[in-house]
């Protein structure tokens, strides 16, 4: 299994090139299940994630062809219904393929689905919002088992902002009867991005980035050529390595107006931050001052940015909170952090984070796609060389990391 090795101590220094948002392309992908014909899909990152979701969608019959960071799917020969466990296992999006396939097949059969080990995301919210379109499920033996004779918009209120509940709601009404209302619906650029992309095929969908979406059904879609916005996460990462190290790089073809509480944030460590259009300037500082941090469902400060943050916290002047209210189990990598000399305490959803002067190269084990990626950049500010194993996490999310930060001047190599 590979494992990479960082040796400490290189501010990183010049610029990075953000690549597409995985959690924009998933649902992207899934939705050319509504369609018949060639969809062209641009800036589509390489990522395992993304090598699963094409797999299904193969699986189900349809027609794939990949160019580089470009991919053409028709889906017009789908014929089958069921996502099984050995390909949803890994994945938890993979859960998207339900709304679309009740829309095209009226049936369905998809596995519970899986992904990184960060707390319960039940699919409850999904199901009810269905149920009330007119879906008709069993739950037998790990699998989802839905029909739907035919889909009637609604009045939808979401007990929680999810957002694949989110895009596989909006997904299976725009084909459904009438008006269906979301509320309580989440927030994020991905969920506008999808509604992007599903109104260019036809769909009528307004609202989207506000609690209440609107979608009025239609007959019909009809096949796109799109572009997937850049990764808001991935850049918020590089924000946080250049801010740990006194490093200088400049982040380019990012979205800063999805960065907001991330740059408000950081600027109150004392790290220098300036926007250009579309580039993020970051320099660090020498004395990184201590804040704390909550995180919220979108516009509020990101859980896939929790673990990063508290790398920086770590080795902060002062004392940091750390609220975790998204995901119950989303401070595993706490315990690695303090194999590195991180001072950190737990208390239910809340991390009390203590500065230290430096931490330390070690050895240590990554438990899920964010916490592989905050403990590389553990590994970038450490003394000395620090192991992080089993990173398969981390090429589900981030396209080769390594090699971006070694354009940066970090001495990082990936070992077998």
């Amino acid at each position: 299994m590979d494992r990479i090795v960082i040796k400490g101590g290189k501010p990183l220094k010049g610029e990075v090139m953000i690549s597409g948002a995985k959690n924009a392309a998933l649902p992207i992908l899934v939705s050319s299940l509504l369609t018949d014909g060639w969809n062209t899909y641009h800036n589509v990152p390489d990522l395992k994630d993304i090598t699963s979701i094409k797999f299904l969608l193969s699986n189900l019959g349809a027609r794939i062809e990949t160019y580089g960071n470009t991919v053409r799917i028709n889906t017009k020969s789908v014929n089958k219904y069921e996502a099984p466990y050995d390909l949803v296992r890994k994945m938890r999006a993979s859960i998207l393929v339900l709304g679309p396939l009740l829309s095209r097949k009226k049936k369905a059969k998809v596995s519970l689905p899986g992904g990184c080990a960060i707390g319960a995301r039940p699919v409850n919210l999904h199901l009810k919002g269905l149920k009330l379109l007119g879906v008709s499920y069993e739950l037998k033996h790990g699998y989802i088992e839905a029909v739907a004779d035919s889909l009637s918009g609604c009045d939808i209120y979401l007990d929680l902002p999810t957002v694949t509940g989110t895009e596989n709601l909006m997904m299976a009404a725009v084909l459904a009867k009438g008006k269906t209302i979301l509320r309580n619906a989440a927030c994020e650029p991905e969920i506008i991005a999808l509604a992007d992309v599903l109104n260019q095929m036809g769909a009528d969908i307004e609202g989207a980035g506000s609690s209440v979406i609107q979608i009025n059904g239609v007959s019909s879609l009809y096949p796109v050529e799109v572009s997937i916005i850049p990764d808001r996460v991935e850049a918020g990462t590089f924000m946080v390595a250049a801010a740990l190290n006194r490093g200088d790089i400049k982040i380019i073809d990012c979205e800063p107006d999805h960065l907001k509480a991330v740059i408000h944030k950081l600027k109150q460590t004392g790290t220098q931050v300036n926007v250009n259009g579309k580039t993020i300037h970051v320099k660090g500082t020498e004395k990184i001052t201590a804040i704390d941090i909550k995180t919220l469902p979108y516009p509020g400060f990101p859980t896939d940015m929790q673990a990063q943050f508290m790398v920086l916290m770590s080795v902060a002047k002062g004392h940091s909170i750390i609220s975790e209210t998204i995901f119950e189990s989303r401070f595993i990598h706490v315990s690695e952090l303090r194999r590195m000399g991180a001072d950190i305490k737990v208390s239910g959803n809340t991390a009390i984070v203590k500065g230290v002067q430096m931490l330390s190269g070690a050895s240590v084990i990554a438990s899920d796609l964010r916490a592989s990626a905050s403990l590389v950049i553990a590994g970038l500010v450490a003394q000395g060389t620090t192991i992080v194993n089993r990173i398969y996490h981390l090429d589900r999310g981030y396209e080769h990391l390594e090699k971006k930060l070694i354009k940066l001047g970090a001495d990082i190599q990936r070992m077998r």
